[in-house]
């Protein structure tokens, strides 16, 4: 034998008030409907990275320094190369394809390899002589020293 508890609603719980459409409103989603947003560029849609080839990238801007993480699969220490000013960092490298597999024709072909380039703007002014990066499976960290002027200070209310 199972028991129920019925939990007691009230009348307007989970009501959200829906207003009509204007005929603009309207009109825009049936064009979406039939049209999507991508429509004019139909590889876009199906695969973002596809038309890209620039590493995915987080500027951290923490109390004492910024951190830069970059997302470089396929990219080896050896082919990648990091370059900073005060306001920005520059992340150049390349991904090579090892071999070539001449039997057969590309039905599709979205793995690819060459060169990339970029330049993240900074948040703050950096110390140029305490940058450190490290690279390790396909993760970039760049840490970048803010200058003492432009570390976070406290001010004291009174």
């Amino acid at each position: 034998m199972t028991t129920q508890t019925s939990l007691k609603k009230t009348e307007h719980e989970n009501v959200v008030p829906i207003r009509p459409l204007t005929m603009f409103e309207e009109m825009e989603r049936m064009f979406e409907h039939f049209m999507p947003q991508n429509w004019m560029h139909p590889l876009k849609s199906e695969h973002p990275l596809f038309t890209s080839n620039l590493p995915q990238v987080d500027v951290i801007d923490q109390d004492n320094s910024i951190l830069v993480r970059a997302s470089l699969p396929g990219v080896k220490k050896e082919d990648l190369d990091v370059s900073t000013t005060d306001h920005s960092v520059t992340i150049r490298g390349s991904t090579r394809e090892e071999h070539k597999e001449e039997k057969g024709e590309y039905y599709r072909r979205e793995i690819r390899s060459g060169n990339f380039l970029r330049t993240v703007a900074l948040p703050a002014s950096v110390d140029e002589k305490g940058i450190k990066a490290k690279f390790k499976d396909g993760l970039l960290e760049v840490t970048l020293p803010k200058l003492e002027s432009e570390k976070r200070h406290s001010i004291k209310i009174e």
